[in-house]
């Protein structure tokens, strides 16, 4: 079969800056190996790149010293100008540990953090961050649904900065509720951000603020090196908790993320390159991991999302799906790892999910040892929601792997691939998974190149073809 890819594909030249930089990153020096070899079919081929890929993500280490916010006149009631001054101390004096002490700690505005700083939370501290709007200004650059803008600063921010961390065994929270106020305002404003992003409106324009609807996110590292979010719990996120974009070298491990408001997906790597997610428990009103790669017009050849790790996570409840990739794949999604997780309350245990007509593609996904109880379906691929005033055509989808899965429940189709007849999902390859109860097997359209062993559905072993059959 003859492998198709977008011209944008061809177009990683590394991440050019809104304001006319070029972002840290660089990934014009890489080879695109999808253009000189064929994806393997083979999945233990492709899970033997995980030890060099793991290899290349490494935690930023800290000097051995403490900032204590206390020493810089913290007040229970606002501490956010003594962390700001702990911050600029600790950077100022080559790094270490801004340490949030143990009580409450109010912030009334956000955290941004600079290079090699660890803002380290002691046991039982919070940081509960104040719903005053205003504070969260002036409007900060973000990627806000795979659109790049200025908005409201996300509440824990850092832009263009190298080892950076939060840690320890405290809680963080964002008061989502508070903010979920927007939800019923911010379709006109997102209306408004789309439509300049398809006009070319250039991205220092696109300013968003007081009048504007749009929720900030909880912790967006956004073009940083090094980063480590570790230990800590989260809740009441306003808007996406854990995103990083355009960053190198990330690790999340050992995180708690509790539910935010509408649209509080747990963990969503934007165009990132060498990402851990480790050890972490989701429970969220959204996705619990959505892996994310940009929305066209605005991600034209900007980075795409690349060697992501999500491993031993438990994915405890969503309304909607435990471990997606999408929306937003206009920059592409490739080699992503996700194995040893467990998925327990959701509709798509696992989804792959892109726009119609925004192009982008998902390739060479591999999932194992995974253990799912209650789902409508455990494996999902399909193109989801379709902007008809594009004309990119549908993402490209090939190469999606899975081993080595149970699942306790699935009340709809097991599996659930409806491909776009203009772009057909390619080559699907399945392996020893044990489904005990499922309303249906598999409702397969547009879909090629089905390679399925070991399939057992009701107690039955059960075969699954291109067309559907079973």
């Amino acid at each position: 079969m003859t492998r198709r890819f977008p011209r944008r594909d061809m177009l990683r030249f590394g991440l050019a800056a809104a304001i006319g930089g070029v972002s840290s990153r660089a990934w014009g020096g890489q080879t695109d190996s999808r253009i000189s070899r064929p994806a393997p079919l083979d999945p233990d081929l492709g899970w033997a790149q995980l030890p060099s890929i793991l290899a290349q993500i490494v935690p930023p280490q800290f000097p051995d010293r403490d900032f204590v916010i206390t020493d810089y006149g913290a007040s229970a009631s606002d501490a956010n100008p003594a962390l700001k001054r702990a911050i600029l101390a600790c950077n100022g004096a080559g790094g270490g540990r801004v340490v949030v002490p143990a009580g409450p700690w109010i912030s009334r505005g956000p955290v941004h953090l600079l290079s090699n700083v660890n803002l380290y939370l002691e046991d039982k501290a919070s940081i509960v961050f104040a719903f005053e709007p205003a504070a969260y200004l002036p409007a900060q650059l973000v990627r806000w649904q795979g659109i790049r803008c200025y908005n409201y600063s996300p509440l824990i921010y850092a832009y263009g900065q190298r080892n950076i961390a939060v840690t320890g065994s405290g809680l963080i929270d964002g008061n989502g509720y508070l903010w979920a106020a927007w939800i019923g305002k911010q379709d006109q404003t997102w209306a408004r951000l789309e439509l300049m992003a398809k006009s070319g409106v250039p991205v220092e324009e696109r300013v968003f603020g007081a009048g504007d609807y749009l929720r900030p996110t909880m912790f967006e590292p956004y073009d940083c090196q090094n980063v480590l979010l570790q230990g800590v719990t989260i809740e009441g996120s306003p808007f996406w908790t854990i995103h990083p974009t355009f960053c190198t070298n990330v690790t999340i491990q050992e995180v708690t993320v509790n539910p935010g408001g509408e649209n509080d997906d747990g963990c969503d790597p934007d165009s990132c390159l060498n990402v851990l997610v480790e050890g972490c428990n989701f429970t969220t009103v959204d996705d619990n991991v959505s892996i994310k790669a940009g929305f066209n017009p605005d991600a034209e050849g900007l980075p795409g999302c690349e060697n992501i790790v999500v491993q031993n996570c438990n994915c405890l409840r969503s309304v909607w799906s435990g471990l997606t990739i999408g929306t937003d794949v206009a920059s592409g999604i490739h080699n992503v790892f996700i194995q040893n997780c467990s998925v327990t309350d959701c509709i798509n245990a696992h989804f792959i999910k892109g726009r119609q007509n925004a192009g982008g593609f998902v390739e060479d996904i591999y999932i194992r040892s995974n253990k799912v109880g209650t789902c409508n379906s455990l494996l999902t691929l399909l193109p989801d929601a379709d902007d008809g005033a594009q004309k990119l055509g549908p993402p490209i989808y090939a190469n999606i792997n899975m081993q080595d899965v149970t699942c306790a429940t699935a009340k709809g189709a097991a599996f659930l691939f409806d491909g776009d007849p203009r772009s057909p999902i390619a080559e699907v390859n399945l392996g020893n998974i044990d489904i005990q109860h499922a309303k249906a097997v598999a409702s397969i359209k547009n879909t090629t190149d089905i390679t399925a062993a070991d399939i057992v559905v009701n107690g039955d072993p059960v075969y699954l073809d291109a067309r559907g059959g079973s």
